[in-house]
């Protein structure tokens, strides 16, 4: 695909800068949010980036979108590409990757939990049964816990790293590329 027409494509999905920083609810923190680096697509703020939302996307419900932004303002980093990174988790992938985040808890935490514990007991609508609902919730909390923390600093590195890599990759090639172009030429 021609270089050109990448970057119109590109484009056309990135916010104007001028309409987000011109709004009433966000001219106080203007300083802060006319930093290029939150806007454009540059190697370092969107390695950044994608690390950000990949770090914020297990955090629960909706404050996934608000953590990226908070932490794309710490450390300048993209924030339409953070806070869309973010969409990883969804209703089809959060059980997958909690599960996931509960194994990687459970290898740090092993005494914490016990085989076989995601399955849940036998629920009945008595005392003994909410009882026992509440003891199998509260065991999973400390391997969750910090599985959670765990399996987003894994993807948040592994996510910086891929990106940083891959776009270093796309500019050896262009520039090989260039000087092989040249090369003919001359």
């Amino acid at each position: 695909m021609p270089r050109r027409l990448i970057k119109q494509m590109t484009a056309r999905f990135q916010p104007a800068v001028d309409a987000v920083t011109n709004h009433p609810w966000t001219r106080r923190h203007l300083p802060a949010l006319s930093d290029p680096d939150l806007w454009h697509l540059n190697r370092r703020s969107t390695a950044r980036a994608v690390a950000i939302g990949l770090a914020c996307g297990l955090i629960p419900g909706p404050l996934q979108a608000v953590g990226a932004l908070a932490f794309c303002l710490v450390f300048r980093a993209n924030v339409p590409l953070a806070v869309a990174t973010t969409f990883y988790t969804n209703p089809l992938t959060i059980v997958p990757l909690y599960l996931v985040a509960y194994e990687y808890g459970m290898l740090v935490l092993p005494s914490e939990g016990h085989a076989g514990a995601l399955i849940p007991p036998d629920i009945r609508l008595s005392s003994d049964g909410l009882h026992d609902l509440f003891h199998w919730m509260a065991g999973l909390g400390p391997p969750l816990a910090l599985g959670l923390v765990l399996l987003s600093l894994t993807l948040a590195t592994v996510g910086f790293f891929a990106v940083s890599l891959a776009w270093r990759w796309h500019t050896v090639r262009a520039w090989r590329r260039r000087a092989r172009l040249r090369s003919l030429a001359a």
